[in-house]
């Protein structure tokens, strides 16, 4: 068999870094993922790499594997997490690297990454590898360990957990215009028509991560989180927020200063805003300090 041509293993980057964002939630963690799957590619002997069928098959077993340790031992740090954990937001601005972009579609909008949250992690890697990725069991059964019978079911249970927590998902231009309809009643501290926008069950759910001032618990109910944006606009004045992708959806960016200072997602449910996802820790917000 001939030596895998160096060329055709790093183009295989780009998949890893989104197979492992899916899964992680974190393009930091994935980038970390990815780093260690090549390494661990180059540590192999030229005639171990010889012996290897598929490379490609190779690097996406390995990095499964490095991602599904990975989840186990982040639901232990994220119970030390301060306040509530939001996966890594992600504009749609692409990275000077075309390898380490993420392709943004349904599979990465916030209100699919926090639902991933919910599953175990064998659960997660079966549903993304095999309805995400078109793997088949045959192969996720060999990286998670269980039969192929086992990881169909795994991927079953989380396919009912993300039928039954997400509503039909709004079309684009609806929700851009809904997202710039809170933009103006923000901007103006309207808070009539900011509680117009809200679904009377609304939750705002903030990530500071410890390292910045936010609510440490989610804010529910359309008048608290209308009072809750108005109480925003008032302690932090020289705020804007402007209208940009947020994981392929349409969301806000707060700047301050020019500086980003916290990314905003919405999930509707008919035509009213039924969660909001404020990201403020400032680890997260990297992928965003480069946009003009």
């Amino acid at each position: 068999m001939s030596t895998p041509d160096i060329s055709a293993i790093a183009a295989e980057r780009r998949q890893l870094i989104n197979l492992a964002y899916r899964m992680l939630g974190s393009l930091a963690d994935a980038e970390d993922v990815v780093q260690d799957t090549y390494a661990r590619w180059y540590a192999l002997s030229r005639e171990q790499q010889d012996e290897v069928e598929s490379p490609g098959a190779w690097l996406t077993k390995v990095a499964s594997r490095i991602c599904l340790d990975l989840l186990g031992s982040a639901r232990v740090r994220r119970e030390r997490y301060v306040g509530e954990w939001i996966p890594e937001p992600i504009p749609d601005q692409a990275p000077a690297d075309p390898a380490d972009r993420v392709t943004l579609d349904e599979s990465v909008s916030m209100a699919f990454l926090v639902v991933l949250e919910s599953m175990t992690p064998a659960e997660r890697v079966a549903f993304i590898l095999h309805d995400v990725f078109r793997y088949p069991f045959t192969e996720i059964a060999d990286i998670v360990g269980r039969t192929p019978a086992a990881c169909r079911q795994l991927a079953t249970a989380a396919r009912r957990r993300l039928d039954a927590a997400q509503p039909s998902p709004a079309p684009s231009t609806h929700l851009a215009g809904v997202v710039r309809n809170f933009q103006l009643a923000w901007a103006a501290q309207d808070i009539e028509a900011l509680v117009g926008l809200l679904d009377p069950d609304v939750t705002v759910v903030a990530d500071g991560g410890g390292r910045v001032n936010t609510v440490v618990r989610p804010v529910q109910g359309a008048e608290q989180v209308a009072q809750f944006a108005l109480y925003l606009a008032t302690q932090a004045p020289g705020l804007t927020l402007d209208e940009r992708m947020v994981n392929g959806q349409p969301g806000l960016v707060g700047r301050r200063d020019g500086v980003t200072v916290a990314v905003f997602a919405f999930e509707l449910a008919g035509d009213l805003i039924r969660r909001i996802w404020a990201v403020r820790n400032p680890e997260k917000l990297g992928p965003w300090t480069t946009e003009d």
